[in-house]
């Protein structure tokens, strides 16, 4: 039996629950999220306590890839929920001498070193700002987008461990190494 599936997500009172055809809408504001689920979960609004209920056929306790998607299920919609009252950030540091990012309409321009500046797109749901030149602040509804588009970033150029140039996570620590010693 799956313990994380069988709690109740709360809903806050200014959020709007809809589940219809295997579909779970959730939005709150101008912020809205959908998701399919799959067919062997179950999931039922309650609207007297508030409360989306997940579960599965009685049939099914015995299959392992249905108790994987109970829980998985029940913390998606979980997610969900946080994402529209709350929202997701993730931060990002560009370090090296003379670079840094800016955003230009639905695009974010990263410096790095190379001879031209990289163009990635902002995807829908996302925002982008970018504070000092080289302070990237990602934020949005969507936690698999923000952190899909904090991961391309990322890769335009990984941090190195030598100097410590690149862009990286703001709470990650780059492991550095010694490098060659002169004359020893």
């Amino acid at each position: 039996m799956s313990r994380i599936g069988k709690k109740p997500v709360a809903i806050p009172a200014n959020v709007k629950v809809n589940v219809a055809n295997r579909v779970v809408t959730v939005e709150a504001g101008s912020k809205k999220l959908t998701m399919t689920h799959h067919p062997m979960v179950k999931v039922a609004w309650d609207e007297s306590e508030k409360a989306v209920n997940v579960s599965i056929d009685e049939t099914l306790m015995d299959n392992r890839q249905a108790r994987a998607l109970w829980g998985t299920t029940r913390a998606l919609i979980n997610t969900m929920v946080h994402g529209v009252t709350k929202g997701f950030e993730k931060n990002l540091e560009v370090n090296g001498v003379g670079w840094g990012a800016t955003v230009s309409g639905q695009n974010l321009d990263v410096k790095v070193g190379y001879a031209n500046t990289i163009r990635v797109p902002i995807p829908v749901g996302v925002e982008v700002a970018v504070d000092k030149g080289t302070l990237i602040k990602i934020k949005g509804a969507d936690k698999q987008a923000v952190g899909q588009f904090a991961a391309v970033v990322r890769s335009k150029r990984k941090p190195e461990p030598y100097n410590g140039k690149g862009i990286k996570y703001a709470e990650e620590t780059i492991r550095r190494k010694q490098g060659k010693a002169f004359g020893a």
